[in-house]
């Protein structure tokens, strides 16, 4: 086992695997920017070095200056957490070089699955459900309407240089393929001097599924069920639970099996998920592949009672799994509290929180690394706080989530708070029947403005 761990992020992961190693009798390293030094991760880890000033870029981000820390302080291992430099395969590379474990997966791993294109033709070979469409860049539009005739409408016309939703474009009917093709062409054109095209198949009522996967250095791999991400704005994740309400036995079961079968074919060491997309007649493909630990592992780690955190250490010292899956016997929400403004579409808040008061009780976790008198810094992303509640049941997880929230009272900064205990009594989101559509058609009502 390692003697003493670095770890390579801020705020609240950096927090949780601190106290992950003190529980297993690991010395920890925390590393800092100038904007971080009054962070709990600072104060909590046994020794803390300051890396740069506030920018990612100087600091969290600065390869030479997290090795060197490392090297100055003794540290066999490196704990890249989620974000910055968790799933970039040089850092992952760099550690190597210098014989210090990096906790996640390998350059060759990071790489391979990192680039979409790549990542499904190792999935295809791997014999896992992928979303039909054009094998790479459409020719032309005649090889476009071959391809859309032989997928099936409706499909999605996808710019190969695409990025928030440019030169993309839903086509229901073939009467519309030309126009389609066309626009999405000139659009992306336009945004990227590119416009080079592929197609998929549309995924109709999507919803963003994905099975936490554990693999070891033997290749062998165990998948410890699914979460349901699809309450999501702009692509970034709101709240997730497990197990799914849309899950069945026999799909878990299917999902499940996919995920591992992926997870050994590419021989793959660490704790990671499967993203798949999941239309209304549960049918699963393919979206992509995780190599690191997520934001919401915490309701896995509740629902089947394993710290994810603990088993990544576990594997990267070359201890094997059991090999066992596990499913979920509880139910478990996860919010992510940003400090954003809900009611002014989710404007950053940084600054002074002068009061906190944190909710506590049976079935409810708060991972955070804030408190009262804390500055949010402006330099990162807005996530200040999880809040976690597990129960017997969905309705008591909701019930208790509700209580939570109302418990959870922040001042001094907007939050995201309010929207969270309006989602809480959606009645879509109360049924279990919502798609990564949802947000489109929310609306915040002044409700739960604590400052009205």
């Amino acid at each position: 086992m390692f003697n003493k761990i670095l770890i390579a992020n801020r705020g609240e992961i950096a927090l949780r695997i601190i106290r992950t190693c003190k529980e297993m009798g690991i010395n920890t390293v925390a590393v800092y920017s100038t904007a971080d030094k009054e962070s709990l991760h600072v104060r909590f880890a046994d020794e803390a070095v300051c890396i740069g000033p506030a920018a990612s870029s100087e600091s969290y981000l600065k390869i030479p200056n997290i090795i060197s820390a490392a090297e100055i302080t003794n540290a066999d291992a490196i704990h890249p957490g989620y974000g910055f430099l968790s799933e970039n395969a040089n850092f992952s590379k760099i550690c190597a070089e210098h014989d210090i474990k990096f906790i996640g997966a390998s350059p060759e791993m990071i790489s391979k699955m990192g680039d979409k294109a790549t990542a499904k033709a190792t999935m295809k070979a791997a014999g896992v459900p992928c979303i039909p469409g054009s094998d790479g860049i459409i020719k032309d539009f005649k090889d476009c309407q071959k391809v859309a005739k032989k997928t099936g409408y409706p499909v999605m016309l996808k710019a190969t240089a695409g990025g928030g939703g440019k030169g993309m474009r839903a086509v229901w009917t073939e009467e519309d393929l030309e126009k389609a093709w066309e626009s999405a062409r000139q659009e992306s054109k336009a945004a990227f001097g590119n416009d080079d095209m592929y197609m998929e198949k549309l995924i109709e009522e999507p919803r963003h599924i994905e099975i936490q996967i554990v693999g070891d250095q033997t290749g062998k791999a165990c998948h410890l069920s699914e979460r349901d991400c699809s309450v999501q704005r702009r692509h970034q994740k709101l709240t997730e639970e497990t197990p799914s309400p849309f899950m069945t036995k026999a799909l878990r079961e299917k999902m499940g099996n996919a995920a591992i079968k992926a997870a050994e074919y590419i021989k793959y060491e660490g704790a990671g998920t499967i993203e798949f997309l999941v239309d209304k007649h549960k049918n699963f493909y393919f979206m992509e592949m995780n190599t690191r630990i997520q934001v919401e592992h915490p309701i896995t780690d509740e629902v089947v009672e394993h710290d994810l955190i603990k088993e990544q250490i576990k594997v990267a010292a070359g201890i094997p799994i059991s090999g066992k899956n596990y499913f979920p016997r509880l139910h478990s929400i996860e919010c992510r509290i940003n400090a954003e403004d809900p009611y002014n579409n989710f404007r950053p808040s940084p600054g002074k929180i002068t009061n906190l008061h944190a909710p506590g009780g049976h079935g409810v976790r708060l991972d955070t690394h804030v408190y009262s008198g804390y500055i949010i810094p402006p330099n990162y992303d807005s996530m200040v706080a999880k809040l976690i509640t597990t129960a017997q049941t969905r309705e008591e997880a909701i019930n208790k989530m509700k209580r939570a929230l109302d418990e959870f009272i922040v001042e001094g900064v907007k939050t995201t708070i309010p929207f969270h205990r309006q989602l809480m009594d959606h009645p879509e989101y109360l049924a279990g029947k919502y798609t990564t559509k949802f947000m489109e058609d929310f609306v915040m009502s002044k409700e739960y403005d604590d400052e009205e």
